[in-house]
């Protein structure tokens, strides 16, 4: 169980390395005027998302294995407490953010993203949030 949840966390924070650098690269792309710049934003940001693409499925497979572990051990604990549920949440959202970056990688890779570079910093904000709180449901079980 132990190394299940240690390869949860490395995965996990593969995940977030490209959760949080793929927006900052968006917003140097939305920035960019030079031709030759932007196709290599376009290079760096679909390899990004490759690696974000593995970190996330191995946190998710991890996270499954520790639900499937968890259940065996004791059934009725993850139903019964409200943190896992909340945490569950927060990873659903952070899914929705994750399918967001695929999206504007997308039209990034089209030229047809139209945000700007200011709203893509404040999308940048998001997965910290998500993290900071995931963090906390899975570590304190505040309730």
């Amino acid at each position: 169980m132990r190394w299940l949840i240690a390869f949860h966390i490395v995965f996990v924070v593969t995940w977030f390395a490209g959760l949080f650098y793929l927006p900052r690269l968006f917003v140097y792309h939305a920035e960019a005027r030079e031709p030759a710049l932007r196709e290599q934003f376009k290079v760096m940001e679909r390899r990004l998302l490759v690696m974000t693409h593995i970190g996330g499925a191995l946190a998710i497979l991890m996270g499954l294995a520790l639900v499937g572990w968890w259940s065996q051990v004791d059934a009725g604990y993850l139903t019964t407490t409200h943190w896992f549920s909340a945490k569950m949440g927060l990873v659903v959202l952070l899914l929705a953010y994750h399918g967001m970056l695929v999206k504007l990688r997308g039209e990034f890779a089209r030229d047809a993203c139209r945000w700007t570079s200011r709203r893509l910093r404040l999308f940048n904000e998001l997965p910290g949030l998500l993290l900071i709180g995931i963090v906390i449901l899975a570590v304190a079980k505040p309730f």
